[in-house]
């Protein structure tokens, strides 16, 4: 009671606030219909009273009594059933345009059907064609003025960043509707960029489109542009390099916009846009992964990644994190890198300090966690290094696989994928022999009904002490970068990519050695320079300085050598090689030896034990000839070998 006589004095005190009360229970569309409505009033009795000259007889006149209610009804129901009401109109979009011009159309049939043919109450047919379509079009101004307003003051605002956008497909036309209505940005879209000449001086949402890309550099300075936004979705990279020199030319920055299904997702705005990167003129098209395939293998399994704090180990551990494993561990020797790995991951990722090299301890960890799914990343990969470190590369690369190996046999792993390296081909250095002989403990030591393989790839950017950060670091020092030979060419796939190629080969039947289509080699003198222009410099101002090929590097690498055959897979980005195979016994007797190397540190026994067996199983399988090669079938490999 005391509550009740308290809500009577407040509202006594503050009339206002009840009514504000009563206006809140109103349903937000109830205003909307009573304006339909009075459109509906207004818009019939124009047309009636203009199709009589102003003089309408009386009958019509009571026939229109009689019409007009049902006008009202007919119009509200239409509406009402091609939900037009319960929308947020200051967010709509040609879905919410479609279901009012249905709507309309709705309603000029049941207006025609209940008028036209009944003589008591028909009506001139002008009135019953042309009234719904006006009605439809005043009733979607009124609904879209908030939109059509705000374009207009999109359009009509002063200070602001000027951009460019260049591209006038959907990505073009989807970057330039989200400045024109998003005021926060701060972006004007000022032209639109685009090579073909058949829309040239045709607009895009309001923008003109002024030249082609070439022109981008004039078009620049004469618009004071201050930034050119990329919106090309799947460019060749010959695009994005002419984008890039025309913007560099005019000295101003590069953004990229994001993928056109995020924009319409709503999963990324243009404040996700990014820089132009080396990766987008690299030529790579992003391949197609079979995700419920992959998910079908990792969910609710345990796997385990051997290297989880390097760069390939880390960005698996993200990735096989993303489809719900049972348990997620990653083993690393280095405690930093295990840390900085663990960070992002689901909080219940098992970390384990270990390595690789401990043949005892590695099995007690594989007893103990019993993985279901292995991924070996953990090895030493710089080639200079491991020129004179032999014995370093035999323990990690080689005898280190044999630990992870064996230990997913006793553990009884279903799958075991070892990352291997396109330098495993023809192998010319320390780094290729090991990785080549580890791959040999891969295909020799995988017991049957077990789906073991080794995957070879090439160069991946981004990675620690790859190719790109060092002349990230060289320009941002102010140069010279170092570039060993102009003949010098590569291999390069993104680590996201190359990782989701790496799961989609886990997850597919194929086993002993699988290898990622790496595309188009790469040069890398012309990598440097198209980073210095990408970094905002000319290559006369940071220089290049060449240092010369180093110990165990070659100027052109590939992906299978000699004698080995390649066949397709079901996924078009992975192919199968048929690489040589040792004997078991010849490859017992070569680890044998390489362990008898590393226990006394001999490097010099260590070097020449890899590159000796290598050279010899290349000689051999180059002499075999190829009608006495027996051909297995892919779900064969891994288990069977050549005749010689």
């Amino acid at each position: 009671m005391a509550k009740r006589n308290e809500r009577r004095r407040t509202a006594r005190r503050a009339p206002g606030l009840a009514v504000a009360r009563a206006a809140s229970r109103v349903p937000a569309d109830l205003s909307l219909a009573l304006l339909d409505c009075f459109v509906v009033f207004a818009i019939y009795t124009v047309l009636l009273v203009l199709r009589f000259d102003l003089d309408v007889p009386s009958d019509y006149w009571d026939r229109f009594l009689v019409f007009l209610p049902v006008a009202m009804v007919v119009h509200l129901i239409a509406n009402r059933v091609w939900r037009t009401y319960g929308h947020m109109w200051e967010h709509a979009s040609v879905e919410e345009a479609r279901r009012l011009l249905l709507a309309g159309v709705s309603s000029e049939i049941a207006l025609l059907a209940i008028f036209v043919w009944p003589t008591r109450y028909r009506l001139p047919l002008s009135v019953l064609l042309v009234g719904p379509l006006l009605a439809t079009i005043v009733m979607g101004a009124l609904r879209f003025q908030s939109r059509l307003f705000a374009f207009r003051r999109a359009s009509d605002r002063g200070p602001g960043l000027r951009v460019a956008v260049v591209g006038a497909g959907v990505g073009g036309a989807a970057a330039v509707r989200e400045m024109r209505r998003n005021n926060p940005l701060g972006l004007i879209p000022v032209a639109v960029i685009d090579d073909d000449i058949k829309i040239r001086g045709r607009s895009l949402s309001g923008v003109p489109i002024i030249g082609g890309i070439d022109e981008l550099e004039r078009i620049v300075r004469d618009l004071e542009v201050h930034q050119v936004l990329f919106a090309i979705s799947r460019a060749e990279p010959e695009v994005a390099e002419r984008v890039a020199a025309g913007a560099s030319a005019a000295g101003v920055p590069v953004k990229v916009v994001p993928r056109l299904a995020d924009l319409v997702r709503g999963r990324a705005s243009l404040r996700d846009v990014r820089d132009l990167r080396i990766d987008d003129l690299l030529g790579r098209e992003q391949v197609e992964i079979d995700f419920e395939m992959v998910k079908a293998l990792l969910a609710g399994r345990r796997v385990l990644v051997t290297g989880g704090g390097g760069s390939i180990g880390a960005e698996i551990a993200r990735q096989v994190a993303s489809f719900d494993p049972a348990e997620l561990v990653i083993l690393d020797h280095d405690e930093t890198h295990l840390h900085d790995a663990a960070q992002g991951l689901p909080a219940t990722t098992r970390q384990v300090l270990a390595d690789i090299r401990d043949r005892l301890v590695l099995q007690q960890i594989f007893a103990d966690l019993r993985p279901d799914i292995i991924f070996h990343a953990a090895a030493y990969k710089h080639v200079p290094i491991l020129e004179t470190h032999a014995c370093e590369a035999a323990d990690t690369n080689v005898l280190g696989t044999v630990n992870v190996v064996d230990a997913s046999v006793r553990c009884g792993a279903e799958r075991l994928v070892s990352i291997s390296t396109d330098k495993a081909a023809s192998p010319s250095s320390v780094m290729g022999a090991s990785k080549w002989l580890a791959e040999q403990v891969v295909l020799l030591r995988t017991p049957p009904g077990r789906r073991f393989c080794a995957v070879r790839f090439g160069n991946v950017l981004g990675s620690r002490g790859s190719v790109i950060p060092t002349f990230q670091r060289q320009i941002a020092a102010g140069g010279p970068v170092t570039v060993t030979d102009a003949r010098m060419t590569r291999y390069f796939m993104s680590t996201r990519e190359a990782v989701s190629l790496v799961l989609q080969a886990a997850a597919s039947e194929d086993r002993g050695v699988l290898m990622l289509e790496m595309g188009k080699p790469v040069n890398i003198l012309t990598l440097a320079e198209d980073m210095i222009r990408l970094c905002g410099h000319e290559v006369h101002e940071i220089g290049i300085e060449f240092t010369g090929a180093r110990p165990g590097e070659v100027f052109v690498e590939e992906m299978s050598g000699p004698g080995e055959d390649i066949e397709r897979t079901a996924h078009p980005a992975i192919v199968a090689v048929r690489p040589v195979e040792l004997p078991p016994e010849e490859l017992e007797d070569v680890l044998s030896g390489l362990a008898d190397a590393v226990t006394h540190g001999d490097h010099a026994r260590a070097r020449e034990g890899l590159h000796t067996v290598t050279a010899v199983a290349a000689q051999s399988e180059s002499q075999t000839p190829r009608s006495e090669k027996l051909v297995l079938p892919i779900d064969q490999r891994g288990s069977g070998r050549r005749r010689r």
